[in-house]
């Protein structure tokens, strides 16, 4: 198997509206939340990012939280870790809320 088809997982991060805030689950998640950064929502996908964000607000196996407040991808978050191989996507999913949580952004990972 090619390096490209093996290695087609990506990790993504969604900007998700200030309304997300709102919603008592997303405050108690993210207790530290530093009102100057954004809320987001991070995920995996073994799809290109633009198409499976369009998928999520298509309602297509969608976190609710995107289909109902994401605005946009914010890819300087993390194209630099894409494409990878499966397990390392889930990994690094973990991996990368945990890191933006800790530097004060609002996340969701599902």
């Amino acid at each position: 198997m090619s390096r490209s088809r093996k290695h087609h997982h990506h990790v993504y991060v969604v900007e998700l509206s200030d309304r997300a805030w709102s919603e008592a689950s997303f405050r108690k998640a993210n207790p530290d939340y530093q009102l100057s950064k954004p809320l987001v929502y991070v995920g995996m996908t073994g799809l290109d990012p633009d198409l499976r964000f369009d998928r999520h607000k298509a309602g297509i196996q969608a976190n609710r939280f995107v289909l109902q407040y994401g605005l946009r991808l914010l890819p300087q978050l993390y194209e630099v870790y894409n494409p990878m191989p499966h397990e390392a996507a889930r990994e690094m999913e973990v991996e990368l809320a945990i890191g933006l949580r800790e530097a004060g952004y609002g996340v969701w990972q599902a």
